[in-house]
């Protein structure tokens, strides 16, 4: 069961990774970054969200079962 809900996380965690790189290269985010120095807040959640769903699903794929 814990490597289901891993592999979910883990995969969850690429596709935000992914959709978050894509958002932060986006016109709108050009323009923020231009204006305010910083890509967009969504892009940057999205990141951050990805990268933790990655590390949580790759912790538990990787755990041993006790």
């Amino acid at each position: 069961m814990n490597k289901a809900i891993g592999l979910a996380l883990l995969v969850a965690g690429v596709i935000l990774i992914v959709t978050g790189y894509n958002a932060s290269q986006s016109f709108s985010s050009d323009l923020s970054r231009f204006f305010t120095g910083s890509a967009t807040n969504k892009a940057m959640w999205m990141l951050v969200g990805g990268a933790a769903a990655a590390i949580a699903g790759a912790t538990l794929l990787n755990r041993r079962n006790l």
